[in-house]
């Protein structure tokens, strides 16, 4: 790889000298998954979709004169109801618990004030990971699902999982590994739960995948256009890094307004 052809802020691609000459006070965690989408997405959509915009996030922020590391991406998620699914690879919450608290202590000494967890996987629920490392270390956390950043109305009906977002958004990144004949792409339909309480959402139950959907798509991902990935991605892109440039200068004694003072 030449040095021209670096990603700026990308740590797999930084040599020793582009990271040590520096101050890195952000760095941005992707958390991705290992799993069927539909029958057209690789099963690494939600670790490619991370990675890149936590690369695009972290150049946005250099160029406007913060330093964001973009670390590698975390590629195996929580996965525990598609285990049926051939080769989903799953990590269970405690696992990925005791990962971050590792990655969290081996950022410390260096510098790093703010690490986001960027994540692209609705399995990851992350919150109950960070309330148990927050209080044990001066880094600042905080999570960001990159789906939920932008206007989704730009796509006809979003999805809930290879749905027209998702699809748009890896048109966007990587067309090539996208299967092109649109006719062999499911059409996303799922099942009605048979629990009046679940679909009425009185109660909440994970969902057991090949009960729930044919081709493991939740959302009808036919309309999707890159086009209209690169807009979705383009606004998310900015408002997190919008976000990570807040974080590089936050006072972690003064995250909240108090009107008394």
């Amino acid at each position: 790889m030449s040095s021209d052809s670096r990603r700026p802020g990308v740590l797999q691609d930084a040599t020793f000298p582009q990271i040590r000459d520096k101050r890195w006070p952000v760095a941005l965690l992707p958390f991705g998954a290992t799993e069927p989408h539909n029958t057209h997405l690789p099963y690494g959509t939600d670790t490619i979709l991370g990675s890149e915009v936590a690369a695009r996030v972290a150049a946005a922020c250099i160029a406007h004169g913060t330093n964001v590391v973009a670390l590698p991406a975390m590629p195996f998620g929580v996965n525990t109801t598609q285990l049926d699914l051939p080769l989903t690879i799953n990590v269970m919450p405690s696992t990925q618990l005791a990962v971050l608290r590792d990655v969290v202590k081996s950022l410390e000494p260096h510098g790093v004030r703010g690490l986001v967890l960027l994540n692209a996987h609705g399995g990851n629920e992350l919150r109950a990971l960070v309330r148990e490392l927050q209080p044990a270390t001066p880094i600042m956390l905080a999570i960001v699902n990159w789906w939920q950043t932008a206007d989704a109305t730009v796509f006809s009906v979003p999805g809930d999982h290879a749905g027209e977002l998702e699809t748009a958004a890896v048109m966007h990144v990587a067309p090539q590994l996208v299967v092109a004949d649109r006719a062999t792409w499911g059409d996303g339909r799922t099942n009605p739960s048979t629990l009046d309480g679940v679909r009425t959402g009185v109660a909440w139950m994970p969902r057991r995948w090949t009960q729930a959907t044919k081709d493991t798509g939740v959302g009808d991902p036919r309309a999707a256009t890159a086009e209209r990935g690169a807009v979705f991605m383009t606004q998310a892109v900015e408002r997190i890094a919008a976000f990570c440039c807040e974080l590089a200068v936050a006072d972690p004694a003064r995250l909240w307004e108090n009107p008394d003072r």
